[in-house]
Order: structure tokens, then C-alpha cells, then sequence
């Protein structure tokens, strides 16, 4: 089981180019694992997840996660981190969030064209982003940080007045993206640098800001 990590009930799979998820770690982890990184893969889908009912943290960042994608049910989630993936479909993942993770808190989408910032076009701004932020909180009131930044009570506050308001509108789809190497798409992060090394790779949430009982993979 090469690439495989394994430190209490956290399970890691990082960095090994798989395009699904590998059967055997469903089998042999899911029953256990609360906190799984699935980070620097090749992952179009998420099948095979249904075998990690109990997770508590999950994060897929720099994968090739789109508009399709399907969690299971995951009632005791709290952090998903899907930074770096391919959606552009916002209302319809936050519905599905809303639906399938009921305990969610922290969300991070960085680095997808549904989260309108610089990082992913030159042509959004701060306002475009507070947008975003207002909507999200409106289909997800429940969250305590999104981006990794903590959500403050007056955008609670305008989420409820405004937020059904503030759609953002999907983009167009670029007709480059499916053909970018996959050298290309382990390049380019909106994570910390420490968060690229695959050795050390935390998610995309500063250990400050993860809940309490969060343990770090690797030490």
C-alpha cells in the first residue's frame, strides 16, 4: 500500500496520481477514519467515499473534482477543504453540501472558478468575493470559517437580509483547462508553501483556526 498513511484514525493518501479512490482503503480504513486527506491526486470522482461514514475532516485539495461531483451522506463532517479542483457550479455544491454534510463549519474552495477572487481570474475584485462570501453564508449558515477566514457576525448578519441576493453567476468553462498537463495542475496552489510539501501537507486551514480536537497528520 505505497503512499499510504496511516496515524491513529487520520488516513492520508497524497500525492499518488490516482484518478479514483483505491477500494482496498475503503475496505481496510473506512471503518476508523475521521480525518482523510486525499491532496494532490487526479480524482474526477469521489466513489468510494460511502466506505468513510464517521469522517470528521476531509480534504481534497489539487484534484479534478467538478461540477458532478457527489459526497455521500457525512453526518459528522465539520471541515471539507476542496481547494484547487475544477468547480464552477456554486449554488448547485452548496445545496448538495447543505443536504449531505448537516455539521459542516469549515469550508475552503480556493482556487475554483465558483470562488470569484484573483487567484483564479484577473478580472474579480474584493467586491466580487464579499459576494460570494454573503451567498455561501446564506445556503450554509452553520459556518464558522470559509476561505480560512473566520466568519464574522455582521456578515451573518447581511447574509440573512442579502444573501439570497447575492447569487454568483457561473462561469463560462475554459476550453484549455481539460487539456492541462498534469505537471501543470500539481504546479499551481493557493496553499501556504509548507502546505505543498507532500510530507507535511496540513489541508488548506491554518492549525490555528481547526477545531479543538484536530490533530495534525504528521508531526
Amino acid at each position: 500500500m505505497a503512499g499510504l498513511v496511516v496515524s491513529g484514525t487520520q488516513v492520508s493518501y497524497i500525492g499518488q496520481d490516482c484518478r479514483e479512490i483505491p477500494e482496498y482503503l475503503g475496505r481496510d480504513c473506512g471503518h476508523f477514519a475521521k480525518r482523510l486527506d486525499l491532496s494532490f491526486n487526479l480524482l474526477r470522482s469521489l466513489e468510494g467515499l460511502s466506505a468513510f461514514r464517521s469522517l470528521e475532516e476531509l480534504i481534497l485539495d489539487n484534484n479534478l473534482l467538478g461540477d458532478d461531483l457527489v459526497l455521500p451522506g457525512l453526518p459528522q463532517l465539520h471541515t471539507l477543504t476542496l481547494n484547487k479542483n475544477r468547480i464552477t457550479d456554486l449554488e448547485y455544491l452548496l445545496d448538495h453540501l447543505a443536504k449531505v454534510t448537516p455539521a459542516l463549519e469549515y469550508l475552503s474552495l480556493l482556487g475554483n472558478a465558483a470562488c470569484p477572487n484573483e487567484l483564479v481570474s484577473s478580472d474579480k475584485d474584493e467586491e466580487d468575493y464579499k459576494r460570494y462570501r454573503c451567498f455561501v453564508l446564506h445556503k450554509l449558515p452553520k459556518l464558522k470559517f470559509l476561505d480560512a477566514q473566520k466568519v464574522t457576525r455582521k456578515e451573518r448578519e447581511e447574509a440573512l437580509v442579502r444573501g439570497a441576493f447575492m447569487k454568483v453567476v457561473k462561469p463560462k468553462a475554459s476550453t484549455g483547462e481539460d487539456s492541462a498537463s498534469a505537471e501543470g495542475h500539481h504546479q499551481y496552489t493557493p496553499l501556504p508553501a509548507a502546505s505543498r510539501d507532500l510530507t507535511s501537507h496540513r489541508g488548506s486551514l491554518p492549525v490555528s483556526l481547526l477545531p479543538q480536537n484536530s490533530f495534525l497528520l504528521l508531526r
